[in-house]
């Protein structure tokens, strides 16, 4: 792995914990951020990106739901949030019809769930963010990509719930 690439792994010990960890990443992130989240079903994606949305600001009116059947939600905070789940996605060229180009190459910032399924169209600044089962409660959030981005987010990860 080169230097512009970097990996930080955290355990996280519950659900409250998860969302901690995208709340702090949320505080730093802004426009053009683009966060690629893997793993299994349950593994914390959803808590994860509620956290990163209250860190963006995004009010407490919304609830953060993850869009299976829309594909893509929007919420307003600091910067925009475009949250996507991609998990009803067959294959990446249906990424068209949603806009996906825009929404990647615009303002604000994007949260990609099941983000496997379209890594050729990533865009090469993407921040991967991987989500590991260790029990019922503890997960390993680990984090990759452009080695200065990825350093400023998690700088201020708390380790403790």
């Amino acid at each position: 792995m080169n230097e512009n690439h970097v990996l930080f792994e955290f355990e996280s010990k519950s659900a409250k914990h998860t969302f901690s960890i995208g709340f702090a990443v949320g505080r730093k992130a802004g426009d053009g951020d683009v966060f690629a989240l893997t793993g299994e079903l349950g593994a914390g994606k959803t808590c994860f990106t509620g956290g990163l949305a209250r860190g963006l600001g995004v009010g407490e009116e919304y609830t953060i739901t993850s869009p299976t059947f829309t594909l893509v939600n929007e919420y307003p905070g600091r910067c925009r949030l475009c949250h996507f789940d991609l998990y009803r996605l067959n294959h990446s060229a249906e990424l068209d019809d949603l806009g996906y180009e825009e929404y990647i190459s615009g303002t604000g910032v994007v949260v990609i769930e099941w983000a496997e399924k379209i890594a050729e169209v990533l865009p090469d600044n993407t921040v991967s963010i991987c989500f590991g089962y260790v029990d019922e409660n503890r997960r390993i959030i680990g984090f990759s990509g452009p080695g200065e981005r990825v350093r400023e987010l998690v700088k201020d990860i708390s380790r403790e719930d």
